[in-house]
């Protein structure tokens, strides 16, 4: 038996409200980072340029920042980076970087990078972490 020509309109409408939904959120990378007791989440959207991404800075030695490709296919990613920042060395030494495909598995508790400790050796700083993807409202 064919389908009424009304419950092709109707089921169409849905797949049409289903994609608008959808294009009007957007994913972001969210860290739970902890450092010197404080958590706070950091989050980042998709970039085209991951050089221009900027890190955050935590207490005066730390900087954490997350690169979230999803285009070209072949190199879609997320990638996590944690640099020491020393008066005495130019740049910025990185201490830690962990890569994961996209789109990323989760991994339980601790979403897709599971908990993560960073060690800065000059000074003993820890940086603990753990990310997940999360959807929001695209801006």
């Amino acid at each position: 038996m064919a389908p009424r020509a009304s419950t092709c309109a109707l089921l169409g409408a849905l797949l049409l409200g289903a994609a608008t939904a959808r294009a009007g959120t957007g994913e972001m990378v969210a860290c739970h980072v902890t450092y010197g007791g404080e958590t706070k989440i950091v989050e980042a959207g998709p970039s085209d340029s991951p050089y221009t991404v900027a890190p955050i800075k935590f207490g005066s030695y730390l900087q954490f920042r997350i690169v979230f490709l999803r285009e070209p296919a072949d190199l879609a990613s997320i990638k996590l980076y944690t640099h020491a920042q020393h008066d005495d060395i130019d740049g910025r030494p990185l201490i830690h970087q962990a890569t994961y495909a996209y789109p990323p598995v989760p991994a339980g508790r601790y979403g897709f990078s599971g908990l993560n400790h960073v060690y800065e050796p000059r000074y003993g700083l820890v940086l603990d972490y753990w990310c997940e993807l999360r959807e929001g409202i695209s801006k």
